[in-house]
């Protein structure tokens, strides 16, 4: 039994907001873990993809991906890193309108709406560029969507994400 000042407080007040893992929880943990690495690579693997075709849509600024090259990152991924993962920022030429790019995220059939970044499947959320460290550039940011690229296969994930170029266009 720990003995420390203030820990029974600590102790009581987690157990009374559910601050405890069940069982079952824990069991899908570490059931989870087994396979996190392949997982992990997979997620990596098919963000690069998509983040490089993304980079040659004329709908596209920039994509923000530090494992891509030219990202401006680029160099620290590379000194620091050894591997990546699923998330990426997609900003949009400044001439295509907030509204237009509303649009077309509802034409997405695999990516869901969300931001809880690590399960296997693909999302999307928008952002606001005025929250982020390019607001103020000049010139103005695009708009912004961040993407969490999931276990889909890449290809069927491309697909998805021609249909909002095409609603763009």
């Amino acid at each position: 039994t720990v003995t420390e000042p203030g820990f029974a407080a600590i102790e009581n007040a987690s157990i009374n907001l559910g601050q405890t893992v069940s069982a079952d929880d824990a069991f899908l943990v570490l059931r989870g873990l087994r396979t996190l690495s392949l997982r992990l690579r997979r997620h990596g693997d098919s963000a690069l993809d998509i983040a490089a075709w993304l980079a040659q849509q004329p709908a596209v600024r920039t994509v923000f991906h530090p494992a891509l090259p030219g990202d401006a990152s680029h160099a620290l991924w590379r000194r620091d890193a050894r591997g990546s993962n699923g998330l990426l920022t997609v900003e949009f030429d400044p001439a295509i309108r907030a509204e237009a790019v509303e649009r077309a995220i509802d034409q997405l059939q695999l990516f869901g709406l969300g931001s809880s970044w690590g399960g296997y499947e693909s999302l999307v959320l928008p952002v606001d560029p005025d929250r982020t460290r390019l607001a103020g550039r000049e010139p103005a940011p695009g708009y912004l969507l961040r993407l969490h690229i999931g276990l889909e296969d890449p290809a069927d994930l491309k697909t998805d994400l021609n249909r909002l170029f095409r609603t763009l266009a």
